[in-house]
């Protein structure tokens, strides 16, 4: 029981950290369209490269938990 409430609480933080991580990335991106239309493609450009960087580590911690589950 204990192991599957551990596994199930890495699972959450492997998970609420990259979504926190995108909405930071989502509020810093429209706070500075807002301040700087000009470099929108700018900041669209290093907007979506951080939401493809913060999935892949979501993405390689499930494949952690889902072998650490399988076990």
């Amino acid at each position: 029981m204990q192991i599957s409430l551990g596994l199930m609480m890495l699972m959450f933080l492997s998970t609420a950290g990259p979504a926190a991580v995108i909405a930071f990335v989502g509020q810093s991106a429209v706070r500075a369209v807002a301040r700087n239309p000009a470099a929108s493609a700018r900041i669209f450009i290093a907007m979506i490269l951080s939401f493809i960087f913060a999935e892949a580590i979501a993405v390689i911690a499930l494949f952690i938990v889902y072998n650490l589950f399988s076990k």
